[in-house]
């Protein structure tokens, strides 16, 4: 699923990255006459008879990882992009030689990428007025979640994923509840002629569903729960645990993001809403009948522009906290 997302602003770091980077280029692109001043060019490369601009080099930069206090650093990574960009166009020259620019295939993507990048633009444009979270509404996320900061617990997992699980599923929940040992439900299993597969892994808070991490945050070492999915199912057990809280200060910077994302979402989901409510739409051909079709409503913004907004928080938030481990 394509999902257009809100970009954060460049940090102050890679904007002194992208100046720093841009002074380099322009002098060492100058044009200069023996014992004359340096002309500043806003050209880096000329590959045939095109050119590959400071722009387009400080567009690879912003994309890239670099240490802005170290100049060598900046001098090497705007080396590496103009090399890249340079490849780059002598692959397009050859594309435009072979007239592939003309493909029915290459002139859909094109129109696709276009579309796309208009879209992002919009809606960057949309969330950029969104309201930035107050000390307040982190402070309330902190307190209201206990399990992810102040509690924060690192779990050791044992789990087995039950295929068809419909037929067992009273008892695992019954010997989930009773404490019973993964091999009893090993045993449980084989006998019955049911299959599964097991592992164990280490999981931190944030590592964990947000729909499940109440759940998991309640059991104690030794104790296990069911999770249904469908006809399958979870069998998770809590083999050990240990505490590794996360204090406010340090957890308002990841809070302050996901509040952060989680409005942006929501801004833009509205803001489509809106649009297609202003907008006639017409559906054709077997379309038309799937549009019609019950629980569908025009109103539903398309999923190539937004996505589940639960599913973008929990993403957001393992982004915003992993940050602090």
């Amino acid at each position: 699923m394509n999902t257009i997302r809100h970009t954060p602003a460049p940090s102050r770091h890679l904007l002194s990255a992208l100046c720093a980077a841009s002074l380099l280029l322009l002098a060492a692109c100058g044009n200069a006459d023996e014992g004359g001043p340096a002309q500043a060019s806003q050209v880096a490369a000329k590959v045939g008879s095109n050119e590959i601009s400071v722009h387009q080099i400080n567009q690879v930069l912003s994309r890239t990882p670099v240490n802005a206090n170290s100049k060598e650093a900046v001098q090497a990574a705007s080396r590496q992009a103009l090399e890249r960009l340079i490849d780059q166009q002598l692959a397009v020259d050859q594309a435009t030689e072979q007239k592939l620019h003309r493909s029915p295939d290459v002139v859909a993507q094109l129109e696709a990428a276009r579309r796309e990048v208009l879209a992002r633009a919009y809606l960057q444009q949309v969330t950029s007025a969104a309201p930035k979270p107050t000390p307040e509404e982190i402070r309330k996320y902190y307190q209201d979640n206990p399990a992810l900061f102040s509690e924060r617990r690192v779990f050791n997992l044992q789990e087995l994923r039950i295929s068809n699980a419909t037929p067992v599923m009273d008892t695992l929940q019954t010997m989930a509840k009773e404490g019973r040992r993964m091999e009893d439900v090993v045993a449980m299993l084989r006998e019955r002629g049911i299959a599964f597969t097991g592992g164990s892994a280490t999981r931190s808070a944030e590592q964990v569903p947000l729909d499940l991490l109440p759940r998991l945050h309640a059991l104690q070492d030794g104790q296990s729960l069911v999770v249904p999915v469908g006809d399958n199912a979870t069998v998770i057990r809590v083999v050990a645990s240990r505490s590794m809280p996360v204090g406010e200060d340090q957890a308002s910077a990841g809070i302050a993001q996901y509040l952060g994302n989680r409005t942006a979402v929501e801004v833009m989901n509205n803001e489509i809403k809106r649009l297609r409510a202003a907008t006639t739409v017409t559906y054709v051909g077997e379309f038309e009948q799937a549009a019609a079709a019950p629980g569908e409503t025009a109103a539903t913004a398309p999923a190539s522009v937004t996505e589940d907004p639960k599913k973008e928080e929990s993403n957001v938030l393992e982004r915003g906290i992993q940050g602090l481990k």
